[in-house]
């Protein structure tokens, strides 16, 4: 089945990698649907946390030095705290209704981006904590932090490199929590698809070289607009998922 997908999966795996490199979100999920169509979904989350796991560690080595510290401190490790709590708790809460409610949510943030009427956050630690933990929470119990945590890193009126850094670092820090508990919960079928994660890391890697001349070279507004289409997109994608079939 694997080799009927790499045509597939290394185009999408480059594609997720370069747009994660620009915007702070995407290998989970361009990629999850993809490895869906060999494995069950919470094998395929697993598997798919290794090459995530990756091209994050690559993408925070490049842009370590953007890092808001203030921001990640509070901001950063709350929506990491608020993703592993929502993700324990996604077989009891989740549901069709929270992934309609995350979608709608990540298209008026990406709306508000492309008509440049952003509602712009207070920069103190109470907004940034409270910030943290509910798009960590909701992102968690939904399987898709990433579109909300940038989503919400937008209005605090940072760099789009700060953004993509601070988003970064909080993605590692869940990663590095999640990857012993899935080598150790299913460690044998990690084992057994090393040519699938393997491939897509390779590819993910790639695309986060590719992606990140751009976030580098890009104008803020340009930069903003952008992020605020692939909020959209990605707000309409699950959205479609989430429909009855």
């Amino acid at each position: 089945m694997f080799s009927d997908l790499r045509w597939l999966i290394v185009p999408a795996s480059v594609l997720a990698g370069a747009i994660a490199a620009v915007s702070g979100f995407g290998i989970g999920s361009l990629l999850t649907p993809v490895f869906m169509l060999s494995l069950p979904p919470q094998h395929a989350v697993a598997v798919l946390a290794i090459p995530h796991a990756l091209a994050t560690l690559v993408r925070w080595f490049r842009l370590r030095g953007d890092l808001h510290a203030p921001t990640f401190r509070q901001f950063g490790v709350a929506s990491a705290v608020g993703g592993l709590a929502g993700a324990l708790a996604q077989a009891r809460l989740s549901g069709q209704v929270l992934t309609v409610v995350l979608a709608l949510l990540l298209m008026l943030a990406g709306s508000s981006e492309l008509t440049r009427r952003r509602v712009p956050l207070p920069e103190t630690p109470f907004w940034r904590l409270f910030g943290g933990v509910l798009s960590g929470l909701f992102g968690g119990l939904v399987g898709n932090q990433g579109g909300i945590r940038t989503a919400a890193l937008l209005g605090f009126g940072l760099t789009p490199r700060q953004i993509v850094a601070t988003a970064t670092a909080s993605a590692l820090l869940v990663d590095v929590a999640r990857v012993p508990i899935y080598l150790w919960t299913a460690g044998p079928v990690i084992a057994g698809t090393a040519p699938l994660w393997g491939t897509a890391a390779i590819g993910a890697v790639l695309g986060t070289l590719i992606g990140l001349p751009v976030l580098r070279s890009v104008p803020e507004p340009i930069y903003r607009r952008l992020v605020g289409l692939l909020l959209v997109l990605l707000g309409l994608w699950l959205l479609i998922a989430a429909l009855p079939r």
